[in-house]
Parts: structure tokens; sequence; C-alpha cells
């Protein structure tokens, strides 16, 4: 019986031990992970926001060896509070005035502490509970700055397309390095040339904003510019069937006129030519035109007065005798001869005498110095003025007699009447005998 019993208290010994042993093997071993039986020192790191992103047990670096662990993470209103672990003896290298900076182990990975001493680390070493502060150096700022803008980025790319992007990139830049090497020549070259130039781009951007402030300026009248033009569209818009109609027919006119063009374009040209002599005599005596209309216009009331218009004696009254024939026609005496070259004149009402040459006329208006002789003479201011022959039809002799005989009826003086006054009033001389009263 006590034989039996005592068997019974060791098997439920045994498996009581057998249930403790795996349990405090367990506990040994978590205890072990924890670093509960280590007697490290503690010191604590002040962060701001960046520690949350910690997590425990990250490693602790000093000049990239592991002195230790992150024993806990407590957060405050300004950032984090972070208890480090130093390995036993690792305290007494670290200098006391060290600072912290949280970076990650790759660009995937977690992050560690990073303990940084100054350039010139102080002779006194790290004690435990110190309070070691965060590295506010401007490298440090911008390099956190830099992880924290670009791992958000880094973390929401998709490995696998990471991947097949840079085997791509890879199998497109291979065998193509020479070439990428002399285009990153090039490249630098360019911008060698290029950077000299960087204040005349700034000055040229200032320009740039400053014409930019002024189209800010005209933007409104620009809009309102618009806003009319959508009245303008909209007409068009309600007027297409009609301009349609405009247009078909436009094409259709030249078509016809296309027609016209190539079926008489040997015409026009004969035409051209032909007429180019007249169109040039009109561009000589072009200035006298408005001149002889605005003269015919003024000489209108003067004939009327010559004429007695608006008296009980109308009509020109003169004393015609017949005169003995002055003979046959003799050839080369009696021949008709055009010497006219005085060019485009501007005649004014009343004529006073002398006539304004237009521009086009005063050369022609000049004779030659060889010729003066011949015009006073036939002007009958030379030896042969004592002739009693008019010479021919509308000659200088002619038309002085005839404004002799039309002055008295104007009360002018016959100086002032124009030499064509014989185009008008000859006719009914012609062949008579006058006698003056």
């Amino acid at each position: 019986m006590n034989t039996r019993t005592t068997q019974t208290a060791r098997r439920r010994l045994a498996g009581v031990a057998l249930l403790l042993v795996p349990a405090v093997l367990i506990w040994v071993s978590v205890a072990v992970y924890n670093k509960d039986f280590t007697d490290d020192a503690t010191v604590t790191v002040r962060t701001a926001s960046v520690g949350n992103e910690m997590h425990d047990n990250a490693d602790v670096k000093l000049r990239g060896v592991v002195i230790g662990q992150v024993r806990d993470i407590s957060a405050d209103g300004e950032g984090a509070r972070l208890t480090l672990a130093i390995q036993p003896g690792k305290l007494d290298r670290i200098p006391a005035d060290v600072t912290a900076q949280m970076l990650p182990t790759t660009l995937f990975g977690e992050r560690f502490v990073a303990l940084v001493p100054p350039a010139v680390p102080s002779a006194r070493t790290l004690r435990a509970g110190a309070v070691i502060p965060q590295d506010r150096s401007s490298n440090a700022i911008e390099l956190e700055e830099v992880l924290d803008n670009v791992l958000p980025l880094l973390t929401a790319v998709q490995p696998e397309k990471l991947s097949a992007t840079l085997n791509a990139v890879s199998q497109a830049l291979r065998g193509r390095g020479e070439k990428l090497g002399d285009t990153l020549v090039r490249l630098d070259a360019h911008l060698q040339k290029f950077n000299p130039q960087l204040p005349t781009l700034n000055a040229d951007i200032k320009e740039l904003v400053k014409v930019s402030r002024v189209y800010g300026d005209a933007a409104p009248d620009v809009l309102d510019a618009l806003t009319d033009f959508t009245t303008t569209s909209g007409t068009i818009a309600d007027q297409q069937a009609e301009l349609a109609d405009l247009y078909g027919s436009t094409t259709a006119s030249a078509h016809d006129l296309t027609t016209f063009l190539q079926e008489n374009k040997d015409n026009l040209i004969r035409l051209s030519a032909t007429g180019r002599p007249t169109l040039e005599l009109l561009a000589k005596y072009s200035d006298e035109f408005p001149c002889t209309l605005r003269t015919v216009a003024g000489f209108v009331p003067a004939m009327d007065k010559a004429l007695g218009k608006g008296t009980g004696q109308p009509g020109l009254h003169v004393t015609v005798k017949s005169v003995k024939s002055k003979g046959k026609y003799v050839p080369g005496k009696d021949t008709p001869v055009y010497d006219a070259t005085g060019g485009p004149h501007c005649y004014s009402v009343p004529y006073v005498g002398t006539a304004a040459p237009t521009a086009a006329g005063r050369a022609a208006a000049s004779p030659a110095p060889g010729d003066k002789a011949a015009a006073g003479e036939a002007a009958g201011t030379g030896p042969k003025a004592t002739d009693t022959s008019l010479g021919m039809p509308n000659s200088p002799q002619e038309s002085r007699l005839v404004n002799e005989l039309v002055a008295p009826s104007l009360k002018v003086q016959p100086q002032t009447l124009p030499d064509w006054s014989s185009v008008l009033i000859g006719p009914a001389f012609r062949g008579a005998e006058v006698k003056l009263k």
C-alpha cells in the first residue's frame, strides 16, 4: 500500500515538474530577451515627434557599433521620451556631450538611435540617468526633413513594381554607358556656358514678374472683351446658315472670276500694255484735274456776266465786219502745228495773267534759253509784232486779240483773262472784222 502511494506521489510530482519546467524555460527566455538579468545603465533621450516612430528594443549605436537598446518609449505633449539601456562597460566610452539622431537602417528599414559625439568631445563621460538631447544641427535637421519627406513616398512604392522599373532602366542603360557618359559631359559643358547667364536670367525673370503684373492689371479688361466677344460669337452661331450661303456664293463668284481671268488673261495683259501710255499721260496731268474742275466751276459766273445773263440785253455785244478772204491753203505755211510745251498748269478765277504750274509741269514750263527768242516772237514781243496776221486758230496772237475784245464787257484787264478764252469765243470771231467802239 505504501509503495503504491509512493509511486502515485512520484508520478504527480513528475507531472507538475513537466508542466513547470517549460513554463520556467519560457519565462527565462523572455527575461533574457528583455535583458532582465543584465546590469545595464539607463539614460534618457528627449526627441521631437520623430521619436514616436521608434520601437522597443531598437538598436543604439555609437560610430556604427551597437552599444545598447531602447527599453521604453513614452510620449508627452512636446515629443517622445526614450529610455536607453547601455551595455555594461560601454558607458565610460561615451562622451557626456553626445547628441542623438533617429536614423533608418535602410530606406525601408526601421529606425535606430545613433549617438553622435561632437567634433571635439568632452573629457567627461556619460553617466547613468543622464539626459541626451536630440541633434539640432542644420545637417541633422535637413537629413530628418529629407527622410520624413522621402520615407512616406518610398513606403508607398510597391517593391515588385520598383524592381520591375529598375530592371527596365538597367536593360535600357546596358551597353550605353559610354553614350550616357558623353551626354553627361556635353550637359556639363552646356551648364558651364549657362551658369554665367544666370544673372541675366534672374533679371529677365524679374522683368517677367513686372509684365505679369501688367497683364494681371489688364486681365479684367481682357475678360470684359472676351465677354463681349461671346455676343459676337453667339451672333455668328445664329447666322451660321446665312454665313454658309455667303461663303458658298463667294466661292462660286471666285470660281467664275477665276474662269474669266483664265480665259481673258491675254486680253487683260494686252489691255494693260496698251493703256500704259494713256495712264502715264493721265498721271502726268493728274495734278491739274482738281484745279481744272474748280476753275470751270468758278468760270461759270464770269461767263454769265460776260454774256449778259440777268440783264435786259443778253448776249455778246460786238461789231462784226466781213473782210476779204486770206486765200487758199498754203502747205508749210498754214499747216497746223501743236507746239504747247507748258505742261500741266493751274489757272485761277478770276484770271490774273499768270498760271501756277503744278509739280509735274514745272520742268516743262521752263523753255530752253535758245527758245526764248522764238517764244517772245510768237507772243508778239519780237520784231514781227507789227504783223496783222493772227496766225493759226487758237494761236497766241488770236488769243491775245480775243482777250482784248472780251475784257471791256467783263470790266477787267485783257492780261487777266486766260489764254484759252479763244477756244470758247474764237469761233464766233474768226473770218469777221471787228470794230471797237
